[in-house]
């Protein structure tokens, strides 16, 4: 039986996931030197995921300048 067009994902794992798994997780721990070898895997601390956010480009400046090149003109 064949998936759906509408099912199937498109571009892989580049949404944003709210919940890591407990690799994820445990990388996590020993970036920030709260994990150390020999603890249980199980009842893991919380870890925060943070959402990476494209900020869009200020397009101000631009027409601005256009504005005063167009008025210096006329």
């Amino acid at each position: 039986m064949t998936i759906d067009k509408t099912l199937k994902v498109r571009h892989g794992g580049t949404t944003n996931r709210s919940v890591l798994t407990r690799n994820e997780r445990i990388e996590k721990l020993k970036q920030s030197d709260r994990w150390q070898e020999g603890d249980s895997p199980f009842g893991l601390p919380k870890v925060r995921v943070r959402k990476l956010q494209m900020k869009k480009k200020k397009k101000k400046k631009e027409e601005e300048t256009a504005t005063e090149e167009g008025g210096a003109k006329s």
